[in-house]
């Protein structure tokens, strides 16, 4: 067990118990009195155990002679060696090195930290305006800032403010009276030279949910070459008061009377053929095109005329480029059509009398495989005068869909006429003013 300080105490420690004397075994026998010996005298004084501790313990040791070691000792002269040390240490002459320099320490090997003598007098900082000098003495005068004196009159910007905003309200009109926005997308709602009567369009539109796109058809052997020659016929309707004959291979010239009404030429074979002209199955390009020569002699300075491509069938009673399936570029207002009963797109400038003017298209595999890419082109006397993608952008409220013309369907070319023209159609390549048919 272990004592804590508060247990500690100036009684003698205990004493061992004494252990009871166990009676012997009957076998050993008991001394008795009269068997031990009569002459044993104890000795003087008490017993050992009556004794007290520090007593016994005086009584029967004997120290040595002499004085304790402890109280025999004598220090050697002189004080301690503590005190010794301080008395004989001598610090050298002049203040500690910390109070002589505040930079490192010198060196031998370095020149720069050699003992060098500050100069004489104060530290920079005190002679040149340093915190607690005197020697600074401010110029005469106050300081520039009480010393400025407005200029007479309103501060300017108050003045250019009120001028500004006396100018914003004379320059800006009101922008109600501003016309609005141009349409980038959508075409015109009426064209600009001669409209056909709602009547005339609703009936086309009915015309049209009546006698739906015909499917592509399989060309025989002579068709197809009949296609790749230019040998290509032309069909006027029955309602057609005009003229229109066969001068040559390929090449038909015809006539429309004074306020004829309108009417659509159509041919056959077709142009391009799905089954013998698709990108999807050959892999190349296919370009169709003709020409038609707006005659001088029989036609008015307006030229009556509508080049275009459609799908069979299509409304004999209706300009090319009005209805699905067709697309046309007008020559009394130069906008192109595609399935456009309104006013058509701005494209070009009309045509003029004695002017040849071609219509072609170009369908051609799609970048990336995607389908079949087509554009449109015009050339006026044997140049390309504009160009269109089939799938540009377009006005998603106003503009109808391109079906039919996207290189699924059969393709025939169509001569819109109306009113007093004069006009030749050219099919032969040999004979076209256009020379890119070549390349």
């Amino acid at each position: 067990m272990c004592f804590t300080s508060s247990d500690r105490s100036d009684d003698p420690p205990p004493r061992p118990a004494q252990v009871p004397q166990q009676q012997q075994s009957a076998s050993v026998p008991t001394p008795s009195k009269a068997s031990m010996p009569q002459d044993f005298s104890p000795p003087s004084g008490p017993p050992p155990s009556h004794r007290p501790q520090k007593q016994a313990q005086e009584a029967d040791y004997a120290p040595p002679s002499g004085p304790p070691p402890s109280q025999n000792f004598a220090p050697p002269p002189g004080p301690p060696p503590s005190q010794r040390a301080a008395d004989e240490y001598a610090p050298p002459s002049g203040p500690p090195p910390s109070h002589q320099s505040a930079g490192p320490l010198p060196s031998k090997n370095n020149p720069f930290y050699e003992d060098v003598a500050p100069p004489s007098g104060p530290p920079p900082s005190h002679a040149y305006g340093g915190q607690g000098s005197s020697d600074f003495a401010p110029p005469p005068g106050p300081p520039p800032s009480q010393d400025y004196a407005a200029p007479p009159g309103p501060p300017p910007p108050q003045e250019k403010e009120a001028k500004k905003q006396h100018d914003w309200e004379i320059a800006v009109p009101d922008t109600s009276l501003l016309p609005p926005p141009p349409s980038f997308f959508s075409g015109f709602d009426r064209s600009p030279a001669n409209n056909a009567t709602e009547e005339e369009a609703e009936a086309g539109e009915r015309w049209c949910a009546q006698f739906p796109l015909h499917h592509p058809l399989a060309v025989a052997p002579p068709e197809l070459q009949a296609m790749n020659s230019g040998n290509i016929n032309m069909f006027a309707p029955p309602f057609f008061r005009g003229a229109l004959s066969r001068q040559a291979v390929g090449v038909w010239r015809g006539q429309s009377p004074a306020k004829g009404t309108d009417a659509c030429l159509a041919t056959y074979p077709p142009l391009y053929s799905v089954s013998a002209h698709s990108p999807l199955a050959t892999g190349r390009a296919k370009t169709i095109y003709f020409e038609v020569h707006a005659l001088r002699d029989g036609s008015r300075d307006e030229v009556s005329l509508a080049l275009g491509f459609a799908v069979p069938p299509y409304p004999p009673f209706r300009l090319p480029g009005w209805h699905r399936g067709s697309l046309a570029v007008h020559g009394d207002d130069g906008n192109k059509y595609i399935n456009d009963r309104w006013g058509g797109k701005a494209f070009t400038h009309p045509f003029r009398r004695g002017e040849v003017v071609g219509l072609g298209m170009v369908l051609a595999p799609a970048p990336g495989g995607g389908g079949i890419g087509v554009e449109i082109f015009l050339t006026r006397d044997g140049v390309e005068a504009g160009r269109w993608n089939l799938h540009e952008e377009t006005d998603l409220e106003q503009d109808l869909p391109v079906t039919g013309l996207e290189g699924f369907h059969d393709l025939c070319a169509s001569v819109g006429v109306f009113d007093k023209v004069a006009f030749e159609i050219v099919f032969v390549p040999e004979r076209w003013r256009w020379r890119g048919w070549r390349e």
